[in-house]
């Protein structure tokens, strides 16, 4: 009996940190980092200390929302991208989705630059890592399609998505023609004669 009702506070515990983190984006997404834990704690339903249990800080719950962030990107790129995209589509089926997740996610990205500062708003630990390998796959399913240039790089890719992000975030342009362009850019190439 005794394992039984140890598990159901660790359940519990873990619907309340994932209901905290829905809270959170949602309201990120809406007002950046102008959002407080104890407006957080109070629109997931719960305590200031359940709140601080998970999320010692702001900065925590900010880190962690882009770690939630980053992989459905991943998880993307894995699934709709690698293994459901057209061939040769793969790139560009991943960039478009990163553009659209960043620009209805745009209060989120400020509060990452805010959390962060000058460290940048991209993936950290093994999530960089596993994302950039599903990058170099998405680039490899590209190039074997014969649609994007030999040349290409995941650093390539990753200019990209900062270029869309920094468009996005800062109102610059259309961002939908920014991918256009680059798209072009990246495309394969035959030599001029």
């Amino acid at each position: 009996m005794a394992p039984e009702t140890s598990r159901r506070p660790r359940a519990d515990a873990e619907r309340n940190r994932l209901r905290i983190l829905d809270v959170a984006r949602v309201l990120f997404a809406d007002r950046g980092g102008d959002v407080g834990l104890p407006e957080i704690a109070r629109a997931a339903g719960v305590g200031m200390g359940t709140v601080y249990r998970h999320f010692p800080s702001q900065r925590d719950l900010v880190e962690a929302a882009a770690q939630r962030r980053f992989a459905e990107i991943l998880d993307f790129a894995r699934g709709s991208c690698l293994r459901d995209s057209p061939p040769g589509r793969a790139i560009a089926t991943y960039l478009r989705h990163v553009g659209e997740l960043l620009d209805s996610d745009r209060g989120l990205s400020a509060a990452i630059e805010t959390a962060r500062g000058s460290a940048g708003s991209e993936p950290r630990g093994d999530t960089r890592a596993e994302l950039e390998s599903a990058v170099a796959a998405l680039i490899e399913h590209d190039r074997a399609a014969g649609t994007l240039r030999a040349d290409c790089t995941v650093a390539d890719v990753y200019l990209v998505v900062g270029a869309l992000s920094a468009t996005i975030r800062h109102g610059d342009g259309d961002w939908h023609r920014l991918l256009d362009l680059c798209l072009a850019g990246l495309g394969a190439h035959t030599p001029s004669a």
